[in-house]
């Protein structure tokens, strides 16, 4: 009889060598613990088909079909065969197996009525979806009654087929196998859930649900199998995050409390508006966050426009008002720049301490970047080190070393989802005590990821935009199905233009050269073109549709003064149309601009494309968004660049964003690099689990803040966030 095994036992004592290196390298599975929670995908059922239809074109699938007719003809360009098998679900939506080569033997296996899983990645040829040489494996009985042909078919004698994410080297039907091999013989880790946990929320033991979830007895028993899993997931989490925010409760902080008669009283006064109602209310909020002995730690989120930069500086002034030190850190040279500018026009004489005309209790506002020259950065620093620079405003160049401050306050991180966690600690670790902390992020966050990753944050949102915003229009332009529109387009910026106004065009790439991060790589395994470039679209512009205007050109890989000087050129109105990347994003503030293009829209994500459009209607004029796409109808792409012309809501943008993405990279494992943990949790549609999971964690700790009680418990946080994820919630 074999020995037991644990969820340490290395799988090649298991499944042999072969298996477990391929399980290994291609998956990243080397113990019987990996294994057990590589839950499977989704489970096919047999009168249920999968729908052929939905499938995307490059997408790796296994689908669960049905053989309807083959056909052996010669190859043309080499010698042999060419079989082709047709086969479907039963739905109408039909795929074309190919198999090169004289293979006799397949032609008598796959014979229409036989079912079976067959995987590959779909391609298109003249108007057809297919796999070319799928994996596949013949399930149970044909049509004709012949019996199963692989051992591998008694995993899937069930109702209920699991199918579990794969490579092409390792398909599902073998990772089923070596499943069933590690479940004959595993024993369950004890079950860390607290009983009490565990009676109160009708949870099923984690012994059970292991065995449930790969080998389900019925659909009741897989679904309590899945809320079991899906809570240790959520509890795990929820655990850390009130963990953190339990010490963090306890980190002595300098309080920064508002001075009457100070800087930020002077500066209210001088303001040549009114702020909004939620501008206020989150003042309030914040004001009482940094006269407090704990250094807050609060996410400011809110629309594209809504004024997050005013509510950031009138908390930077209270700061400076108290005697400390505040830090903006910007993901862009050019967006540091313009908050410098922009900051030193709204404080006036407030922000020029030492020149002439300077008001009395004035500061001084500091840009410290890599591009500054040598004399003007050793005068920037003399300034942050003596403290004489209140406000200071810049890129990652503050995290180096040799920028030192005085007595660091506050720390500001615009669009934090830009930093890495190393870089966000860097600058709160230039202080002597804890600085208190406002994140600021125009893309909204859904409830749920507020809840899962910003649970150890205080979380303020700004929903009304100042009065005198105005709307955006916004229009996908199918540019494949009717050019004319495209040529419409084109005109539409010119009139824009003519009226006065500037417009946008922006393109995913930047063209020849290295990529960067802005960047997608050219390639396209589909036969798909590769994405626009700004350095190949402006130059056609200026010959063709744009002919006669002013066209500048941004991106990345400009050197710092070259985007700077673009960028103020197109500010002061000397250019007509700004033909750039993804770096106007966030922050680019050009009240004139009332149009932009976005070439390929398809490739950009639902917020980011939200984010873009939120450059124009930023003056009195209407703005006009054109997402020009050359995505079919009917197609998810097109859908998705449907739903963001169809809505000005950022929030509602934010949840179609979370339908789309993959759970890890929302919860930021691509940052660590790891797998995401959260393998079954979906932060969409579990909302109310992760709800009662944080109050049950909630309860917990403050009984036993350590988890001193519930060592087991603790083990298993420990094992779904591991130190790498923990760092990332803890430093979010």
């Amino acid at each position: 009889m074999s020995e037991p095994a644990t969820v340490d036992t290395p799988l090649k004592k298991l499944v042999g060598d072969k298996t477990a290196k391929a399980l290994a390298s291609h998956l990243d599975l080397h113990t019987a613990g990996d294994l057990v929670y590589h839950f499977p995908r989704r489970y096919d059922e047999r009168g249920e088909h999968t729908d052929i239809r939905s499938l995307d074109v490059g997408e790796q699938v296994t689908v669960l079909a049905q053989v309807q007719r083959t056909t052996v003809r010669p190859m043309r360009q080499r010698r042999g065969n060419l079989l082709e098998v047709t086969v479907g679900d039963g739905s109408g939506g039909v795929l074309t197996l190919t198999f090169f080569g004289n293979q006799a033997w397949r032609e008598r296996e796959l014979r229409p009525g036989r079912w079976g899983l067959f995987a590959g990645k779909v391609t298109e040829f003249r108007g057809k979806r297919q796999l070319n040489g799928p994996e596949y494996v013949l399930l149970g009985e044909g049509g004709d009654g012949e019996a199963a042909v692989s051992d591998d078919i008694e995993e899937f004698a069930g109702a209920l087929i699991p199918v579990y994410p794969a490579a092409a080297a390792v398909p599902t039907w073998v990772i089923a196998r070596c499943v069933r091999v590690v479940l004959d013989t595993f024993t369950p880790p004890d079950d860390p859930l607290p009983g009490a946990v565990r009676a109160s929320r009708k949870l099923v033991g984690l012994g059970a649900a292991l065995t449930e979830i790969h080998r389900p007895s019925s659909k009741e028993a897989l679904h309590q199998a899945r809320r079991r899993l899906k809570w240790d997931e959520a509890f795990a989490v929820q655990v850390t995050l009130v963990q953190r925010k339990h010490r963090a409760a306890d980190w002595p902080a300098r309080p920064r409390p508002a001075r009457p008669g100070g800087l930020l009283e002077a500066f209210d006064a001088r303001l040549p508006y009114e702020l909004t109602a939620g501008q206020r209310e989150v003042g309030v909020e914040i004001a009482a966050d940094l006269a407090t002995p704990h250094p807050m730690h609060r996410l400011l989120q809110g629309e594209v426009g809504s004024g997050k930069t005013v509510v950031a500086l009138r908390a930077m002034l209270q700061v400076v008002d108290a005697g400390g030190q505040a830090a903006l850190l910007a993901p862009t040279e050019v967006l540091a720049a313009q908050h410098h500018r922009g900051m030193l026009d709204l404080l006036g004489p407030l922000g020029r301490a030492g020149e002439l005309g300077s008001a009395e209790h004035a500061t001084r506002v500091e840009l410290v970047t890599g591009s500054l020259g040598a004399a003007a950065r050793r005068r920037a620093l003399g300034e942050v080190a003596s403290g004489a620079a209140g406000i200071v405003l810049g890129t990652h160049a503050l995290l180096y070393e040799g920028v030192d401050f005085a007595d660091l306050g506050l720390v500001v991180v615009d669009e934090q989802h830009r930093f890495g966690v190393e870089q966000r600690d860097a600058l709160r670790a230039k202080a002597d005590q804890p600085p208190h902390v406002l994140v600021m992020t125009a893309t909204p966050i859904p409830r749920t990821v507020a809840m899962t990753v910003y649970g150890d944050l205080e979380v303020s949102t700004l929903s009304q935009l100042p009065r005198g915003r105005s709307p955006i229009a916004s229009h996908v332009v199918p540019a494949a199905e009717k050019p004319a529109y495209l040529e419409r387009a084109w005109r539409r910026l010119r009139e824009e233009v003519a009226a006065g106004h500037q417009a946008y065009v922006v393109c995913p790439r930047i063209g020849d050269g290295p990529t960067s991060d802005e960047e997608p790589p050219p390639e396209d395994d589909n036969g798909r073109r590769p994405p626009l470039a700004v350095t190949e679209v402006a130059p056609l512009l200026a010959e063709g549709p744009l002919h006669g205007l002013r066209i500048g050109v941004l991106h990345g890989r400009l050197p710092a003064d070259e985007k700077d000087a673009v960028m103020r050129s197109f500010a002061a109105g000397d250019l007509d149309v700004l033909v750039a990347t993804t770096v106007i994003e966030v922050g680019v503030d050009v009240p004139n601009a009332t149009v932009m293009i976005v070439l390929d829209a398809d490739r950009f994500g639902v917020s980011q494309l939200h984010q873009l459009r939120g450059r124009v209607g930023r003056g009195a004029a209407a703005g006009l968004c054109l997402l020009v796409s050359e995505a079919a109808e009917g197609s998810s792409a097109r859908e998705r660049l449907d739903a963001v012309a169809s809505t000005s809501d950022g929030f509602t943008l934010a949840e179609l964003d979370l339908e789309q993405r993959r759970e890890g990279d929302v919860l930021g494992a691509t940052q660590s690099g790891h797998r995401s943990h959260l393998r079954l949790l979906s932060l969409r549609r579990d909302a109310d689990l992760i709800r009662d999971a944080r109050a049950e964690a909630i309860t917990l700790i403050e009984d036993d803040p350590e988890l001193t009680r519930s060592p087991a418990l603790a083990a298993s946080v420990a094992a779904l966030v591991d130190e790498d994820r923990a760092e990332y919630l803890e430093k979010g």
